[in-house]
């Protein structure tokens, strides 16, 4: 079963529309995987960057886990890269920074009840991804506590002791305790409580750190922007393919009209020939039925009625001749061989043969003077400027105006108009009345204006009927081209 061609359009429309947007899903996701992976990626290098920070940090302690926050510091510094690594905070167990290195990273209490990551505007803040500091409920003397102070010497030597007095002894040494101090165990003149104090306002419990995200943004971005310019190529190549296809769909139609039009034009030449045959053998019988009727009007022996009857004749006959020759003449084809012309002569020759016709009824032919050479078919031209003139004489009333005027337009080109002030076409019948057959007048063949517009189309000109002002028929031919015309007239 064979669909229409309507609905294989559809089809095809609907498969373009569905690949487009398989694309641009595609894309989509592909875009989300993309951005995925690369913020999974900024995580591991900012976890990355905590376990070397602990390393530094560990590599800073001396002895009794003291480590200068000075230097601390210093270090953290070299390792600070504005627009990578923005800032590094240590804190400790209260969530107070105790050592930090670049601008100040803002904490706030949710951080610090749910440690981790933290996306803001411009920066990843990582946070408690490694544990620095001692479990304080372990035994202090054997932690491998991390402690940050600012005067390490002070911390080391403990408070100031009078000449000759001797240490304090504490609780568990004098019971007899483990004495041995490992070197980064707490000092031996610190009781447990002064360093578990310690431990939790200057020991090292995690880091924190803040990475910029200004590469991670500028690389989604210009995936965003390629998978964008994929799903445009795609939208662009399917709605090529979308016009592509209806352009081949016209040219089928077009073809199929063409092959039509080519038969029908064939069919309609063959029976034009033959009505032109028809038309120029029936010309005879009415040149013999003229001729007999003029013999009886001239026969003065005849009764009067019959010679009436015989004038009556002869003037049918003459009104179909007439028909007949216009006839023939509109089924002859129009084929230009354009050639320089005067517009001025030839309209001078056309007025002088429809002379008979303006004295007759007393009307004023207003011809222009100004030269023009355009290029047409002389005799052709001359036919349709008969026309259009002889149609403008037996349209205005007696004492009438016709005009015919002539100017150049941008281009190259020219127009020539015909204008009068009879009774004008009414707007609903301008195009109507270059088809055959359309007449204005009782009398009228109907093929005078519609073998000019033949000879108009033969030199692919454009004629148009519009109304004149104040009244009357404007007939204008445009596109005329123009071969020479003289310069303008200077003062």
């Amino acid at each position: 079963m064979r669909w229409p061609a309507a609905h294989r359009s559809f089809g095809i429309y609907a498969v373009l529309l569905a690949s487009v947007l398989a694309v641009g899903g595609w894309q989509r996701a592909e875009h989300l995987s993309f951005e995925r992976s690369t913020t999974q990626v900024l995580v591991n290098r900012g976890r990355d960057i905590t376990s070397t920070l602990g390393v530094v940090v560990r590599s800073q302690r001396r002895f009794g886990g003291i480590v200068s926050k000075d230097r601390l510091e210093s270090t953290l510094q070299d390792l600070v890269r504005p627009g990578e690594l923005e800032a590094i905070a240590i804190l400790g167990a209260t969530g107070e920074t105790i050592a930090s290195a670049g601008p100040a990273i803002e904490i706030t209490p949710e951080m610090l009840r749910a440690r981790g990551v933290y996306w803001r505007e411009h920066t990843l803040t990582l946070m408690n991804l490694m544990d620095l500091g001692a479990n304080v409920s372990e035994d202090p003397a054997r932690a491998p506590a991390t402690i940050v102070v600012t005067d390490p010497r002070a911390f080391r030597q403990g408070p100031t002791r009078r000449p000759g007095e001797m240490p304090a002894t504490k609780t568990g040494e004098a019971a007899g305790e483990n004495t041995a101090r490992s070197p980064f165990s707490r000092p031996s003149w610190m009781s447990r409580e002064e360093y578990e104090s310690v431990i939790q306002k200057r020991g090292v419990h995690s880091l924190v750190i803040s990475l910029s995200t200004l590469e991670l943004r500028r690389a989604v971005q210009n995936d965003l922007l390629l998978r964008a310019l994929v799903s445009l190529l795609a939208m662009g190549a399917a709605v090529i393919s979308a016009l592509a296809w209806r352009n081949v769909r016209k040219t089928s139609d077009l073809q199929i009209r063409l092959v039509k039009a080519g038969e029908m034009n064939t069919h309609l030449s063959e029976m034009n020939f033959a009505a032109a045959g028809l038309a120029h053998e029936t010309r005879n019988p009415l040149n013999l039925i003229r001729g007999l009727g003029q013999m009886i009007a001239l026969d003065s022996h005849e009764p009067a009625k019959l010679q009436d009857h015989a004038a009556r004749i002869i003037e049918e006959a003459d009104r179909v001749t007439v028909q007949l020759n216009e006839f023939i003449h509109y089924s002859k084809p129009r084929e230009a061989h354009p050639a320089p012309v005067e517009l001025a002569a030839l309209a001078a020759d056309v007025a002088r043969t429809l002379q008979p016709d303006v004295e007759e009824k007393q009307l004023r032919l207003t011809l222009a003077t100004a030269p023009l050479t355009i290029e047409a078919d002389a005799p052709l031209l001359r036919q349709a400027l008969f026309n259009l003139l002889l149609n403008a004489a037996q349209a205005v009333a007696p004492g009438g105006h016709i005009d015919v005027r002539w100017s150049t337009t941008a281009g190259g080109s020219a127009v020539l108009e015909i204008a009068d002030d009879g009774p004008g076409v009414p707007p609903g019948e301008r195009q109507a009345i270059f088809k055959p057959y359309v007449t204005m007048r009782p009398k009228g063949v109907g093929l005078g204006l519609a073998i000019v517009h033949q000879i108009v189309a033969a030199h692919r000109w454009e004629i148009t009927c519009t109304s004149n002002n104040p009244r009357g028929a404007l007939f204008r031919l445009s596109h005329l081209r123009v071969v020479s015309s003289p310069p303008p007239a200077t003062a």
